[in-house]
């Protein structure tokens, strides 16, 4: 009742500043103002009036889809109309013995909410789609010769949801990494928000990209329905069991703290799997001894992990695995990322937010993420497909 109440002084006030400012000077930009101002607030109420009125299960895409769209309204459109309204007001409070208020301060706030709007809206309609290949090539040390040449796609963070009303563009890319022709595809997690149903369909989309020596994925922490609301332990299992039927039939080998091992051209490839779980900051990783229990000695070893803070914590200088693939951090869906230079406020809670890291010899790739989570944008941080390619040093 607060957010409606709110929502509503948003409006009110939005419009008499609108009213104020360009109806005696400009009647033409007074109307296009409002015309602009009232087709933002109909799909506004009429988002907010879908969530009030759902009555489908909480997991469920369209659920899911439509608190992520709201949030991104609040984003480009609450926010910067909080921003007129401030500067507008400021100025007046600033002229009150003279009457008036400073226009300048005015048209500061209404160029400030355009252009957050424009970005928020920008990154919502075309950046979150605007899949980017990352071609890495990798050269290891001793590497097999029937290695030299492997082509590894690892995808991330797909979370289904966010394709509700976009299948056509899954499928887009999923044609894409087949064209890539891959060796091997991995995928490290976070295939969902909250449960499995958010797969609605799209675990045949998925299955249509094929590895030639196959398919590996592992839980991420959203994956095990930690963020189910009002769950209970049977509610947990349950859910944990339909999503690895759900990534099975995806055309993945779903590994739960444990490996395979494939033979490529007669060279042994373990690929070993470990399972995260909780929340941020409190994030559970998966038991690496259990998951390396029983592997025999292998020509090359690759650990799919979701969160890549395990690589130090648990990898490098402690097993003799040489390359680690991680996702989790969706380069926080917002930065700078050119050729020379990457930065994301990701970087300040994950030293290993992207890209790829070494020490010694082993190595670590971040990928960050294929999907969106909370908000439905991605501004200058586009959605990763990596092509890696392994060869002799």
């Amino acid at each position: 009742m607060l957010f409606f109440i709110l929502l509503i002084i948003i409006e009110v006030l939005t419009i008499a500043v609108l009213k104020e400012h360009f109806y005696n000077t400009s009647k033409l930009e007074y109307y296009i103002s409002i015309i602009f101002h009232v087709i933002l607030s109909i799909w506004l109420w009429i988002l907010l009036i879908e969530i009030v009125t759902y009555k489908g299960l909480y997991e469920a895409s369209r659920n899911v889809w439509l608190h992520m769209n709201m949030r991104g309204m609040i984003c480009a459109v609450i926010c910067p109309r909080i921003l007129i309204i401030i500067f507008h007001y400021a100025g007046r409070l600033a002229r009150m013995r003279n009457g008036g208020y400073y226009r300048c301060l005015t048209n500061s706030g209404l160029i400030i909410a355009f252009l957050i709007f424009s970005v928020v809206a920008f990154g919502t309609l075309t950046g979150r789609f605007n899949f980017k290949t990352e071609e890495i090539t990798i050269r290891i040390k001793d590497l097999n010769t029937s290695l030299n040449g492997l082509k590894i796609i690892h995808l991330s963070d797909m979370h289904l949801s966010g394709f509700y009303h976009h299948r056509k563009l899954l499928e887009e890319a999923i044609e894409r990494i087949n064209s890539y022709q891959p060796d091997i595809i991995v995928n490290t997690g976070d295939f969902v928000t909250y449960g499995w149903r958010e797969f609605e369909g799209t675990d045949t989309i998925l299955a249509a990209a094929k590895g030639r020596y196959g398919n590996f994925a592992v839980f991420g922490n959203h994956d095990t329905g930690i963020y189910l609301p009002l769950q209970t332990d049977s509610v947990l299992k349950t859910d944990i069991l339909r999503m690895n039927e759900m990534i099975h039939s995806s055309g993945y080998t779903v590994l739960n703290d444990g490996h395979t091992i494939i033979d490529i051209k007669g060279a042994k490839v373990a690929i070993i799997g470990v399972t995260t779980g909780g929340r941020h900051p409190d994030i559970i990783h998966g038991d690496l001894k259990k998951a390396v229990r029983g592997l025999d000695s292998v020509d090359f070893r690759i650990l799919l992990c979701h969160d890549p803070n395990q690589w130090e914590e648990d990898v490098t200088g402690q097993t003799d695995i040489e390359l680690t693939l991680a996702g989790h951090t969706h380069g926080m869906q917002i930065g700078i990322l050119t050729k020379k230079f990457r930065w994301s406020p990701s970087k300040y809670f994950y030293p290993h937010w992207n890209g790829l890291f070494s020490k010694d010899d082993q190595y670590l790739y971040v990928n960050r993420g294929f999907g969106v989570l909370a908000v439905p944008f991605r501004i200058w941080m586009p959605p990763e497909i990596t092509v890696i390619k392994l060869e002799t040093e």
